[in-house]
């Protein structure tokens, strides 16, 4: 059973969609990294708009389809598990922004365990 309750540190790290690292999308890569570094956990989330360092607007709307969308991974763990993490994506992420914020984890609590397939097992 996986514990993680108290302080923390949040990595947050947005690139965009079309980043690949090694013909696989920058994101995919970060999230394997992630899990061989055995942190806590990472989450992915695809945004619906945005814009960057060159104010170019990507969004999702049908007049103006963007295949570029924002792409936000956030992996909280304890502060030197993440920041050990942190050289592994230095050569992954070529553009996009990496943010580290101190948190307070109030409930994270593992209730499976998971077989090398993703399987849950009580």
């Amino acid at each position: 059973m996986t514990e993680l309750v108290g302080r923390a540190l949040r990595l947050t790290i947005t690139v965009g969609e079309d980043d690949t690292w090694h013909h696989k999308p920058v994101h995919s890569e970060i999230v394997i990294r992630a899990r061989e570094a055995g942190l806590a956990g990472a989450t992915v989330v695809r945004g619906l708009e945005g814009f960057g360092r060159r104010s170019i607007l990507h969004t999702s709307r049908l007049v103006s389809l963007s295949s570029d969308l924002p792409i936000v991974i956030t992996i909280v763990d304890e502060a030197n598990k993440i920041r050990t993490f942190l050289p592994h994506i230095d050569e992954v992420v070529k553009g996009g922004l990496v943010i580290l914020d101190d948190v307070e984890v109030v409930r994270y609590v593992g209730t499976y365990d998971r077989d090398d397939a993703g399987h849950a097992h009580p």
